[in-house]
């Protein structure tokens, strides 16, 4: 359970950097600003054609008795826009990171050359890069998208469908969050999709302590679009400790021999362990 508060603790130091960071903050809102308007036009559009949608869906209703009819319609309705709320707090992840891959590369790196040591660098054209960001975003969301539906398909069953679904649902989005965000700082340091996935499915909680916050945060109008600078910043640092892990401290030295002792000669360099 410590990871989840670890995995927290990476976002707030990552809103506390870019805090302290002025410059940075304000040139991470432009592509979450852009991104937010077609969104925010988007989800208008879903919730006044959700329930069109839904009596065209459900045509064996129409001659259904009060209240049962409008008891089935106006539940599908809001599972209908919950299901829209759930793929837009992907997708915008996706999208504005897509969107405004050249400014969240530069911030991930500035994040990089403040913490010191290595800044790596993919060496890829811009071009490249998009296409490569488009792409791992699109399988990502096709994974999203395939619990989108069996929880979808889930939230039917009494009890269960409005208890324990949205609590996975919120969870698998939170963990498929932390994976777009950490994959800006990966990707430079030339880690694919497929091990990305390793990686945070080895340190669970730490991704979920990550990205479930940001899911119930992003549920805010308006909120994302703050948090987004401060999120790329809080997954490079996390993306740091999980590829570079800071070295454990040196053992002491084993004290030389004492007084009166025999003395063999220098005694050989101890053997490293490879790993």
């Amino acid at each position: 359970m410590s990871d989840l508060g670890a995995g927290f603790g990476y976002l707030m130091k990552g809103q506390r950097w870019v805090a302290q960071h002025g410059r940075w903050f304000g040139f991470g809102l432009l592509p979450g600003l852009v991104t937010l308007v077609v969104y925010a036009g988007a989800l208008i559009g879903l919730g006044y054609g959700a329930d069109d949608l839904v009596g065209w869906a459900t045509p064996f209703a129409d001659d259904w008795s009060s209240p049962w009819q409008g008891l089935l319609r106006t539940g599908l309705t809001a599972l209908v826009f919950v299901f829209g709320l759930f793929l837009a707090v992907i997708t915008f992840t996706a999208v504005t990171l897509l969107v405004g891959q050249p400014f969240y590369e530069s911030l991930s790196e500035e994040v990089d050359r403040s913490e010191g040591g290595e800044v790596p660098e993919s060496g890829l054209p811009l071009w490249q890069e998009l296409w490569i960001s488009a792409r791992d975003s699109v399988r990502v969301l096709l994974r999203v998208a395939l619990y989108g539906i069996i929880l979808f398909a889930c939230g039917f069953i009494p009890v269960v469908g409005q208890t324990v679904v949205p609590a996975i649902g919120f969870c698998v989005s939170g963990f498929f969050l932390a994976e777009e965000l950490t994959a800006v700082a990966l990707q430079r340091r030339g880690m694919v999709l497929k091990d990305r996935l390793v990686l945070l499915r080895g340190r669970r909680m730490l991704a979920l302590g990550f990205g479930v916050p940001l899911v119930l945060a992003f549920l805010i109008p308006f909120v994302a679009v703050f948090l987004m600078p401060g999120a790329v910043a809080g997954a490079t640092l996390l993306a740091r400790d999980l590829v570079d892990p800071a070295p454990a401290p040196a053992p002491d030295p084993e004290p030389g021999p004492g007084p009166g002792t025999a003395d063999s000669g220098d005694a050989p360099a101890p053997r490293a362990w490879s790993t």
